[in-house]
């Protein structure tokens, strides 16, 4: 590639990331949002998990999916661990122990949300995580709507991200991975039995003149 294709690339990348981390900044959590058949939240942090608990208690969502949950924690574990209650907890409370990453959450949800025949999820995790869920979430969920209730911890529009070596390493962390997310839903993909994923040909339409 010459030195102007680099330039060029470099400058659609740093665009890239600017508007990426100016929608995420924006977004805000709905103070009332609308109520769903259920409520999924991806693990990551206490706040999503205390989030998507006063989701549930207010009626939001008839049942909640925790996805993503370590292997060694048990349903009555995380009830003693977020002081949720008991009852609700053991009626309205499923945990997915399978998901190690935010596509294994996709995968997992959408056998969960199909199993249950739900139309309407709102979907929780932070705002930072949001776009990629939402990505990878579509992927596999192409018959119920998705909500997004996107977690804010710590406010960023005000411009403070652009300041914030934190925030930035964060927002640029996100932003490679959900262009990867992009490259994944342009070329299909598929897994091997040795868990090796590659290229679905068969998947791939050529249209010749």
């Amino acid at each position: 590639m010459s030195i102007l294709g680099l330039a060029g690339a470099g400058i659609l990348f740093a665009g890239g990331f600017a508007l990426f981390a100016h929608h995420v900044s924006q977004l805000t959590t709905p103070e009332n949002p609308p109520s769903a058949d259920a409520i999924i939240v991806l693990t990551g942090g206490q706040a999503r998990l205390d989030a998507a608990l006063d989701l549930l208690k207010s009626g939001k969502g008839k049942r909640l999916l925790i996805s993503g949950v370590n292997p060694a924690a048990s349903l009555k574990s995380l009830q003693r661990a977020t002081g949720g209650d008991t009852e609700l907890f053991t009626c309205c409370v499923d945990i997915d122990h399978a998901a190690l990453d935010t596509i294994g959450n996709a995968e997992e949800s959408a056998k969960w949300v199909e199993d249950h025949a739900y139309s309407s999820v709102i979907l929780v995790t932070n705002n930072y995580h949001m776009p990629r869920s939402l990505l990878e979430m579509s992927r596999f969920i192409d018959r119920a709507e998705l909500q997004p209730y996107p977690v804010v911890n710590s406010r960023l529009d005000n411009g403070s991200w652009m300041t914030s070596r934190a925030a930035l390493r964060v927002l640029f962390t996100e932003y490679t991975k959900y262009l990867a997310a992009l490259a994944r839903a342009i070329v299909p993909l598929r897994s091997t039995p040795d868990g090796m994923t590659l290229v679905d040909a068969t998947r791939t339409v050529t249209k010749t003149n």
